[in-house]
């Protein structure tokens, strides 16, 4: 299982949903907005805890620089080296380690991390991902997006993108599903600069139609949107320029990759 990003609460969602820590295999980071990767230890901790030496370390992706956020969560001064030393070095805790089917000592957390940048990919077995551009922050943080390739359909993913940006655009072109930040809706910006770095509705319908995707699923909402009949009033508006399927995206609903799948989904 691929997770992209796991912000507050995302873990307790993923069990939810009927999944472990032990089913994730690649974690995928777009930036580190503490809303984006407050939940990434609990894969990696749980795995690790979990799955005595039977479960291989979780993979790891992310730009400049996943080293050291990785060691600042789980590093020997990170947040968790107090939890870490005493569950590698207390004799319940190394007995619980071989209940679990550890042998021997009990080695540190050690997720497998691949730092990257747009332009590069990942292989798996019947999918690739490809990692592209997301304008939002920088320079105080590396951005990025993802787009994922598979024989069934392609899905991207903004991670933060923020308002017409025709590098993402073209890295998005052709997909089956667009999931993109949706943050604010247009004329209620703070400063331009504001919404160049987190997108707007009106910019988001026209990334989505110069990008020619199938489907545009909507996240990364506000509170200004949860008002009685805003976001009628804001997928209306949208749809005068992107005629496309739109998608409110909420927490644990599955999105299906062709828009013929789209009424069935929950």
């Amino acid at each position: 299982m691929v997770v992209m990003d796991h912000g507050p609460g995302a873990h307790h969602r993923l069990h939810e949903a009927g999944y472990q820590a032990t089913d994730v295999t690649h974690f995928l980071a777009s930036h580190y907005h503490y809303d984006h990767i407050m939940d990434y230890p609990r894969p990696v901790l749980t795995r690790w805890d979990q799955g005595g030496d039977k479960v291989s370390p979780l993979k790891v992706y992310g730009p400049d620089p996943l080293h050291e956020i990785n060691e600042g969560f789980i590093g020997e001064s990170g947040v968790f080296a107090l939890d870490i030393a005493a569950r590698t070095e207390s004799p319940a805790s190394i007995a619980v380690y071989c209940a679990r089917g550890g042998v021997g000592d009990r080695p540190r957390p050690n997720p497998d991390l691949t730092q990257f940048a747009p332009g590069e990919v990942i292989e798996g077995k019947d999918w690739v991902i490809k990692v592209g551009p997301a304008r939002h922050v920088q320079p105080s943080l590396n951005c990025l997006s993802y787009r994922v390739e598979t024989d069934e359909g392609v899905v991207v993913y903004s991670g933060d993108n923020g308002g017409v940006y025709q590098p993402f655009i073209d890295f998005a072109k052709g997909a089956d599903v667009l999931i993109h930040m949706n943050h604010f809706l247009s004329g209620t910006e703070l400063t331009p600069e504001y919404r160049q770095m987190s997108v707007s509705h009106l910019d988001n319908a026209e990334t989505a139609k110069q990008a020619e995707v199938g489907m545009l699923v909507l996240t990364h909402f506000l509170p200004m949107l949860d008002k009685t009949g805003v976001k009628e009033r804001m997928v209306t508006e949208m749809f005068d320029i992107y005629d496309g399927p739109m998608v409110l995206g909420e927490d644990l609903m599955q999105i299906p990759l062709k828009t013929d799948a789209l009424e069935a989904a929950d």
